[in-house]
């Protein structure tokens, strides 16, 4: 963990002072994105990283049968019920906790261990909540964009509400108490390999960084009010009586 740590510590530094005198000189988006010239470059160095990853994860999608996948995927969902339980309970929803509680009981007992999604068969819903979200609802509403070095796209809100996640997520848990990464890189492959499909569309775009900014930041919107987030002003204007 130390290890780890240490080095996405230095390429955060070295990425942050390479994009100092850079900075300045691209704002597409100067509200929600005013470290632009320092989040290309991390985000150039995540696209160097990705030639890597990408073929692992087309060769994972490939000799890996559909069902298999929705297991793995199911799996790792449902190791994600401890950190919704806590930031539904933070959040005051406490009918999401204990609907929480019961889809985690549920697939990790007749789901084995979560590769079945039982609970939603049953009706019953998922909801996900986490410590970014968490912060938004207790004011924390706007936040800069802030490209992350292996993770990808991020606020500086969220950045920090995922390390803090990580402390208590049970594949965080293991992999520092037992000192193993394999889930951590598993969850990974299995999650770019979702994503494939989307590789078409970030190519064909006449300025993929843009586009997946934009695109991450209207998702973490539509997260952070559970699917309903208020109008903007011009929606307002849009939608006055003629």
């Amino acid at each position: 963990m130390k290890n780890t740590t240490a080095l996405m510590s230095a390429v955060l530094c070295s990425l942050l002072l390479s994009a100092c005198a850079g900075t300045q000189n691209q704002h597409t988006d100067p509200e929600n994105d005013p470290w632009e010239g320092y989040n290309r470059k991390v985000y150039r160095f995540n696209e160097g990283l990705d030639k890597i990853v990408r073929p692992i994860a087309v060769g994972y999608d490939k000799i890996t049968p559909d069902p298999v996948q929705r297991g793995v995927g199911n799996f790792f969902r449902n190791l994600d019920a401890p950190v919704t339980l806590a930031n539904a309970a933070l959040q005051g929803k406490f009918k999401q906790s204990g609907v929480t509680i019961g889809r985690f009981l549920i697939n990790s007992t007749i789901g084995l261990l979560g590769f079945f999604d039982v609970a939603t068969k049953m009706g019953i819903p998922f909801y996900d909540e986490d410590i970014g979200q968490t912060l938004a609802t207790w004011g924390y509403e706007k936040s800069r964009y802030f490209m992350l070095p292996f993770f990808g796209p991020s606020t500086l809100r969220d950045g920090i509400g995922r390390v803090a996640d990580s402390y208590y997520h049970p594949v965080g848990i293991y992999a520092r108490e037992q000192n193993q990464w394999w889930p951590l890189v598993a969850r990974g492959i299995d999650q770019r390999a979702r994503f494939l499909d989307q590789d078409a569309e970030l190519e064909q775009a006449y300025d993929p960084y843009i586009l997946m900014r934009d695109v991450w930041l209207q998702n973490r919107r539509f997260e952070i009010y559970d699917g309903d987030p208020p109008l903007d002003d011009y929606d307002l204007y849009l939608e006055e009586d003629p």
